[in-house]
């Protein structure tokens, strides 16, 4: 009889390890391997930017840049301070960290004509509700590349890719870490 006993537990152990809920998803990334040294990729476009705008998730904020075209290269990194491309005059910032994005394309079509023209350059996007993001501000387009400075609330790790679209164009984008 206590064979028996033995053998029932052990098999409904057995059959409820396998029948026990999973979750659905395991956590998210939340940045633990991104890091916070500068990111690159060498690629040149023709292709303009369009657009740049937010996005609040789960560990980290987003920043995206859309481009009407291939998908292009960039350089991001943390610098003491972000500068007016051509003039080198500073681009104020709030946040206790700034991020220099440099994104390999122009804010303009080939006739000289914006194909981005922010409405407020010290806003590109209202950021005031993000948990990392303090402010985006635009820091010009010159001679085939467009920066932008990104004000965060301290150096945290960051990741850049890039996404090629299908008919509309492609993006690269820029995501900060909520914490380490």
């Amino acid at each position: 009889m206590r064979r028996l006993v033995l053998l029932f537990i052990s098999l409904v152990t057995f059959v409820g390890l396998w029948i026990a809920p999973v979750p659905a998803a395991a956590a998210p990334d939340c940045g633990s391997a991104w890091g916070s040294l500068d990111k690159a990729s060498p690629d040149q476009s023709l292709a303009p930017i369009t657009g740049v705008r937010s996005g609040r998730h789960e560990c980290f904020d987003r920043l995206v840049f859309d481009i009407a075209g291939s998908a292009t290269g960039y350089h991001v990194g943390y610098v003491d301070q972000v500068v007016i491309d051509g003039s080198g005059a500073v681009v104020p910032l709030r946040g206790g960290a700034w991020l220099n994005i440099v994104v390999y394309a122009p804010a303009h079509d080939d006739a000289g004509n914006a194909t981005y023209r922010p409405e407020n350059r010290a806003e590109l996007a209202d950021v005031g509700e993000y948990q990392t993001f303090r402010q985006v501000a635009w820091a010009g387009s010159f001679e085939g590349q467009t920066t932008v400075g990104l004000g965060v609330r301290a150096r945290l790790p960051f990741q850049v890719h890039r996404l090629d679209g299908t008919g509309s164009g492609s993006h690269v984008v820029v995501d900060v870490a909520h914490s380490w």
